[in-house]
């Protein structure tokens, strides 16, 4: 595709967590995913290089747009209404093409059939443009296994708990994968020095699918690699 409907009120409505950073990174991969027709690639190291992401800031910015907007399996990152826009633009345009030969018929040769396919595709260009374009996905309900995970000795059950019930509320509940990876990320922030119950609260207070570095959840270095000691994560 080379073509699909940005929605500006349902982009903002659904992104306006997100810094101006991650904002940017987001639309090259909706971009990419339009254009490539494809997930994106699980490899992490090739996706950041084929997107030019470089610095930590960009590398922990896509780190969160992921998180946050697509899903993890064996054939790559999907999200689930760029697929469905992907799949009404092919059905739409076979059913103009249908519609054009049927009313053509076997008439038209030559040059007139060439100018009904062409009928046929600009048909569909602009029946695509009458699609709403939504980024998140708004129907999508992520499995959410019943695995037991094994909080870190940092992370009181009562916060975690919390957390969850905030995403299920929010109807953004956490597949067992995905909090997985949050806790690794969360963990990573802990390591740096921030204080684990300040990044939830925060995030819950702002309405956040996340957790953000902010200066003023920040400990001392040493408080991090305390709380980090003898600590390894682990999910059963």
């Amino acid at each position: 595709m080379h073509y699909y409907q940005h929605n500006i009120g349902d982009y903002r409505k659904d992104t306006s967590h997100l810094t101006l950073l991650e904002h940017g990174i987001y639309r090259q991969l909706l971009d990419s995913y339009y254009l490539d027709e494809l997930p994106l690639c699980n490899d992490l190291a090739k996706l950041m290089r084929s997107h030019s992401v470089r610095s930590a800031d960009e590398q922990q910015a896509l780190q969160n747009v992921l998180t946050d907007f697509f899903e993890l399996t064996e054939s790559g990152y999907i999200h689930k209404r760029c697929d469905e826009i992907i799949a009404q633009y092919h059905g739409k345009s076979a059913k103009a093409r249908a519609s054009a030969n049927a009313r053509w018929g076997n008439k038209h040769k030559g040059s007139k059939r060439k100018q009904s396919e062409g009928n046929a595709n600009a048909l569909q260009t602009q029946s695509e443009g009458n699609a709403n374009h939504k980024p998140i996905t708004k129907n999508h309900k992520p499995s959410v296994g019943n695995a037991k995970i094994e909080l870190p000795a940092w992370l009181p059950e009562k916060n975690w708990q919390e957390w969850l019930e905030y995403r299920r509320s929010s109807k953004k509940p956490m597949s067992d994968l995905a909090k997985t990876k949050f806790l690794n990320q969360l963990q990573a922030f802990v390591s740096q020095g921030y204080d684990p119950i300040k990044l939830l609260d925060t995030a819950i207070a702002s309405s956040w699918t996340t957790v953000y570095a902010r200066e003023d959840a920040k400990k001392t270095a040493s408080t991090g690699a305390n709380l980090m000691k003898g600590v390894t994560y682990a999910r059963t």
